[in-house]
């Protein structure tokens, strides 16, 4: 193998590492997104929890006990 194949070797393994390097960084982006709306949607969820908890409407809404009683 003469010096010129081996660094054309090198040149095309570095090409390769390269993009899976970029395609992976793209998959984490993404990922990261999602996480930030997922936190974003528990958020808006505990605060609502929050809100009718104190509002005293966190338990059931008829509290009567059944007919059958």
């Amino acid at each position: 193998m003469t010096l010129e194949d081996r660094i054309a070797d090198l040149e095309m393994r570095q090409a390769f590492q390269d993009d899976t390097i970029q395609t992976l960084n793209d998959i984490i982006v993404e990922q990261q997104r999602a996480l930030d709306r997922c936190a974003a949607q528990i958020r808006v969820l505990a605060e609502r929890q929050a809100e009718l908890q104190s509002s005293g409407g966190g338990g059931l809404p008829d509290e009567a006990p059944p007919p059958h009683y």
